[in-house]
């Protein structure tokens, strides 16, 4: 897609993504929701089995586990304990943060 067709938000979406592929590839619209769907599904998948995710030339997709701590809430002001958690958090590959 070129810069000139590309919309000018601060959010691109998964619908945007669709579009691309469409209109680049020229596969129908609803193969191209069914693509872009499936890439992501893997992902997912792969995340929820506890597995960091790399893509090439793009960047990586990395499980993180954060510790339990100390909150506190700001309309009452009482300390509360802000469970651990799994996150997850991306990095860009060099050759994105290049092309960015």
């Amino acid at each position: 897609m070129s810069n000139k067709e590309m919309k000018h938000t601060d959010t691109y979406t998964k619908n945007d993504i669709i579009n691309a592929v469409y209109n680049e590839i020229g596969y129908s619209k609803k193969y191209s929701t069914e693509l872009v769907e499936f890439c992501f599904d893997i992902i997912k998948e792969k995340l929820r089995t506890n597995h960091n995710v790399k893509i090439s030339n793009f960047g990586h997709f990395i499980l993180r586990d954060k510790k339990a701590r100390v909150g506190r809430n700001p309309t009452t002001g009482l300390n509360l304990t802000i469970p651990s958690k799994r996150v997850v958090t991306f990095r860009p590959s060099v050759f994105l943060k290049r092309k960015v």
